[in-house]
C-alpha cells in the first residue's frame, strides 16, 4: 500500500469579489506544484463567487473551497487555518503571484533553519505591471519611503512578516490564538505576538512574491491612511514597538502642509518639496529605467507618506481626546469591506 503524501504546506487565501486575481495566483502555484501542498480558499461573503475558478483547478491542485459570511480577511484566514492539515500555514493575498520555485526555496530555508517558526518575504513588481502599479511598488518598498521595513536587508525597524507573503508553523499559530479582530494591522499584531512569545522569526529575502495591487490613488491613500492609524493601535497593544521611522511620515505631512501654505507668500518655500519629488523620480528612474514609472513613483510616494502620516496623526488625536482605547475603537465592525 502506497503511503499518502504528508502535507507540509497549507496555503490559505482569503478572497472577496476578485475571482480574476485568484486565477492568476493559483496558476502561479500550479506551475511549481508539489504533492505536499494543500490550498484552502476562503470566500469571505463575496457577491462575485470564485467557486468556478476553484473548480477549474481541482484536477491539478489539492484545493478546498470554503464560504463564510463577511468577517474580514483576518477572520477568513483563521477559518482557513482551522481546516489546515499542514505543518506550515502559508498566507498570500489574492492579488499576489509567485515566482518559479517559491516553494522549493522556502522548503530549503525551512530545512536549513529548523528553529524558525515564522517567516516573511518581500514583494516585487512584475514586468507586465502597469506603470502605476510599479509606482505603488516603489512607494511601498523603497528605502527612501518606507525605510525598507517590508523586506529590505537594510531596514530601519525590526522585520514583521505581513500576510501578503507569510509562513508560520501551524502549532505556533494555534499557540498564539491566530489573528485578532483588528480592522487593520492584524498581520503585524500577529507577528508581534509570535515574536513576543519567544518564537524565531526570519526574513527570507529570496522568497519574494509579485504584488499587483489593483487599486487607485484614492484607494491607495485610504489604505496607507489606515496603516498609519494602525501603527498607534499596535503601540497600544505592544508597547515599545513604535520607532522613529513610523513618525517620520507625520513630520513630512506637516512639512508639506506648511510649505504649501507659505508658498502663497513666497513661491521659493515649495522648492524643498519639489526637490524631494525630484529625488524620488531620479531614484526610481535609476531602478526602473522608465520615465512613466518614475513619474508615478514620485506621486505614489507623496500619497504613501502623506496618507500614512495623516492617519497616524488622526489616531494620535483620537488617543489624546478619546475616552476609549484605540484597540477597542479599531476592532472589526459589521461588513468589513464597506468602510
Amino acid at each position: 500500500m502506497i503511503e499518502k503524501q504528508r502535507i507540509v504546506f497549507s496555503v490559505v487565501i482569503p478572497i472577496y469579489n476578485r475571482p480574476e486575481e485568484l486565477s492568476l495566483l493559483l496558476n502561479s502555484i500550479r506551475s511549481q506544484y508539489l504533492d505536499n501542498i494543500e490550498l484552502i480558499i476562503v470566500e469571505d461573503g463575496s457577491a462575485s463567487s470564485s467557486e468556478h475558478i476553484v473548480d477549474a483547478f481541482k484536477t491539478s491542485l489539492n484545493i478546498s473551497y470554503i464560504t463564510q459570511e463577511n468577517k474580514g480577511p483576518a477572520e477568513a484566514r483563521n477559518t482557513g487555518a482551522g481546516y489546515a492539515k499542514g505543518e506550515w500555514l502559508i498566507f498570500f493575498d489574492s492579488d499576489c503571484e509567485l515566482p518559479p520555485d517559491w516553494f522549493k526555496t522556502v522548503s530549503r530555508e525551512i530545512s536549513n533553519q529548523p528553529e524558525m517558526a515564522l517567516f516573511g518575504g518581500p514583494d516585487q513588481a512584475m514586468s507586465d505591471f502597469t506603470s502605476f502599479q510599479k509606482g505603488i511598488n516603489y512607494a511601498m518598498t523603497s528605502i527612501l519611503t518606507t525605510g525598507g521595513i517590508r523586506g529590505s536587508k537594510k531596514k530601519m525597524d525590526m522585520f514583521y512578516p505581513r500576510t501578503f507573503n507569510m509562513g508560520v508553523k501551524r502549532s505556533v499559530f494555534n499557540a498564539v490564538g491566530g489573528f485578532s479582530n483588528l480592522r487593520f494591522g492584524e498581520d503585524l499584531d500577529f507577528s508581534m505576538n509570535v515574536i513576543e512569545k519567544g518564537f524565531e522569526c526570519r526574513l527570507l529575502t529570496n522568497a519574494w512574491v509579485y504584488h499587483r495591487r489593483r487599486t487607485s490613488i484614492k484607494a491607495f491613500y485610504k489604505q496607507v491612511f489606515n496603516s498609519g492609524m494602525a501603527r498607534l493601535v499596535l503601540e497600544e497593544l505592544h508597547p515599545g514597538t513604535l520607532r522613529l521611522v513610523h513618525t517620520l511620515p507625520t513630520f513630512f505631512s506637516v512639512f508639506v502642509l506648511f510649505s504649501m501654505i507659505f508658498s502663497f507668500y513666497n513661491p521659493i518655500c515649495i522648492v524643498p518639496v519639489a526637490f524631494i519629488a525630484l529625488l524620488w523620480f531620479v531614484h526610481a528612474l535609476f531602478q526602473t529605467s522608465s520615465v512613466r514609472t518614475s513619474f508615478w513613483a514620485a506621486i505614489c510616494s507623496f500619497v504613501q507618506l502623506v496618507g500614512y502620516g495623516t492617519g497616524f496623526l488622526w489616531a494620535w488625536t483620537l488617543k489624546v481626546t478619546g475616552t476609549k482605547s484605540l484597540s477597542n475603537q479599531y476592532a472589526f465592525r459589521k461588513t468589513f469591506y464597506e468602510k
